[in-house]
């Protein structure tokens, strides 16, 4: 049976599943694709691969993601938090290193309601004296 190591990362309104196992080629599928295919981006494949960098254990797990919800970069984020919360299951001393970075610190802030009798969620209706 093969011995998954999982995880949840979030950023805004995405929410990241990763299921990490030892002894693979170092490969990323999110949503059954291919790493590269689901962020075409060079930027988001560097955020989703800094933990890996930071550890230099790159090719010794293989990462299964889901993810949804959000937007591209918040996904990105999302399945960074999940890797690197993963990594320091399978190994407590590599925390300083990520928490140092603050790859371990979920980033709380969320787009801000709509509230009523405003046009967003601060900016008012625009107002004529005249």
């Amino acid at each position: 049976m093969v011995e998954y190591i999982n995880s949840i990362g979030r950023r805004k309104t995405s929410v990241a599943r990763a299921y990490m196992k030892a002894g693979g080629k170092g490969q990323i599928t999110i949503n059954d694709k291919k790493f590269e295919k689901y962020f075409v981006s060079k930027l988001l494949q560097l955020i989703v691969k800094q933990p890996h960098d930071l550890i230099g254990i790159s090719n010794d797990f293989d990462f299964k993601i889901k993810v949804f919800g959000g937007g591209l970069k918040g996904q990105a984020e999302a399945i960074r938090l999940a890797i690197a919360r993963a990594f320091v299951k399978n190994d407590p001393e590599c925390k300083p290193t990520l928490k140092k970075q603050g790859l371990l610190t979920r980033d709380p802030r969320m787009v801000e309601r709509k509230k009523y009798g405003r046009r967003k969620a601060r900016r008012a209706f625009q107002w004529v004296k005249r």
